[in-house]
């Protein structure tokens, strides 16, 4: 079974070594499991929250998309897309404001941490609170359900989120679903075994604590980062301690284990530490110095970069767009098409068997859907210039006409007048593309 994970990264700042070894390592190997469906997105919309510095938030996508392919990720594989690039999940994050408690959020960390310090200082207990802050949780349900992930890993700060993403999301369910799970419910992963690195003073590395090391610097920055590292006075000649020294933790989360007993036995019988701090650059320009030319490639053809995103954006909206319009749906959101009424002001017999929906792309194009009695898409159409145009096809098909039914990508395509109009999704086997095929039929047989 396949399992879909997701994962958010901030675009705030440059990546460092901290992030490398405690988030963007494990994503990427994490991603090459044959189980797994990766979901990687930039959260330039969360961004928008903590900094309202446009020249930095520009900077930092480009920088964060960069880090991630040049360290590995695999975008043929994974699916790695800008948040901004996806306009179905601001619309999915109105749909979830409707149903979200106000005493949900009210309880929010972030939002509690920040009324807290007001009253302590006096002021107004919303005082500096933006409705970007309030509602933070429910644009991270937005991410997480849009795509249906299963699991979604995150550190202890963020468990909270994904909970109440599943309380959103059952909401939604119990209100809309008529008897549906419109939505996966996500798991909580927590990443215990992540590498929390200590930084130039030993603290752990953060650029709050301004003691970081770079990731993608030049050979020279790496060296003088590794060259400041707080260590103890021996001398050389004198035993260190390597379970109290935060250079061997560095040097540790970088080396295969041969190379960790042989730095440590050296540290005991009294290396200098600044032959040791040699030792810990020269593993580390050998670890980044392939990824760090393919880094400063990406971020000199930034419209390289652009095509890539661009292209995750596509291949996320092949899922978002069609699962909106269910969603829309669901919340009576319909075209009035649709709803075709007789005479007697009930519901065509046809439609308890099939029921299409129209909608219009992003580009302006018109196309349909074509859902069966219990909700699961049977056909999306190609687009149309026009309306008229998607209303013609839409007619014919309901019309009783002989259908035109071929396999095609892995599943089937309805064809007209020597053209596919329409295409179902892919299936995992013959037998489920037969009984989706004999589905098809049966919901456009002719009523009598």
């Amino acid at each position: 079974m396949t399992t879909r994970i997701l994962t958010g990264i901030t675009t705030t700042g440059t990546p460092h070594l901290g992030n490398y070894a405690g988030a963007i390592r494990p994503a990427i190997v994490a991603s090459r499991a044959a189980d797994a469906d990766s979901f990687y997105f930039l959260a330039d919309y969360h961004a928008l929250i903590k900094c309202d510095d446009p020249a930095r938030i520009q900077r930092s996508r480009l920088e964060i998309a960069a880090t991630w392919l040049a360290l590995g990720l695999d975008v043929d594989k994974a699916t790695f897309y800008r948040q901004s690039d996806i306009p179905e999940i601001p619309e999915l994050c109105w749909l979830l404001t409707c149903v979200a408690g106000k005493g949900l959020l009210n309880r929010a960390h972030a939002y509690k941490a920040s009324v807290d310090k007001n009253v302590e200082q006096g002021e107004d207990p919303d005082a500096g609170v933006t409705m970007g802050l309030f509602s933070y949780p429910v644009l991270m349900a937005a991410d997480i359900l849009m795509f249906n992930a299963h699991k979604v890993p995150v550190g202890r700060d963020q468990i909270q989120h994904v909970e109440m993403a599943r309380d959103i999301g059952q909401r939604f369910n119990h209100l809309f679903g008529n008897g549906k799970e419109l939505f996966t419910l996500p798991e909580v992963v927590i990443e215990e075994d992540v590498a929390t690195l200590p930084g130039l003073d030993g603290r752990k590395m953060s650029k709050s604590y301004d003691n970081t090391i770079p990731l993608f610097g030049t050979a020279k920055q790496l060296k003088d980062a590794v060259a400041r590292i707080v260590t103890d006075s021996k001398l050389p000649g004198e035993a260190k301690d390597p379970d109290n020294s935060h250079l061997f933790t560095l040097y540790q989360a970088f080396s295969a284990p041969a190379q960790q007993a042989a730095f440590r036995a050296e540290l005991i019988d009294g290396l200098g530490w600044g032959e040791a701090k040699q030792r810990l650059f020269q593993l580390l320009d050998d670890e980044l110095s392939e990824a760090r030319e393919r880094y400063n490639g990406l971020i000199n053809k930034p419209s390289d970069l652009e095509d890539i995103l661009l292209t995750g954006a596509a291949k996320a909206r092949k899922i978002a767009t069609p699962f909106l319009g269910e969603l829309r749906e669901a919340v009576g959101l319909r075209s009035f098409r649709s709803d075709a009424v007789v005479a007697s002001g009930e519901k065509k017999k046809a439609s308890k068997a099939a029921r299409f929906v129209s909608f219009r792309d992003d580009d302006g194009s018109f196309r349909f859907r074509l859902l069966d009695a219990a909700g699961e898409q049977l056909l999306l159409s190609k687009s149309f210039a026009d309306g008229k145009a998607a209303g013609q096809v839409n007619k014919r098909l309901q019309s009783g006409e002989a259908l035109d039914v071929r396999e095609q990508d892995g599943g089937f395509a309805v064809w007209l007048d020597d053209e596919a109009v329409a295409q179902s999704p892919a299936f995992s086997d013959a037998a489920s593309l037969n009984a989706a095929i004999e589905r098809l039929r049966q919901a456009l047989a002719p009523q009598e």
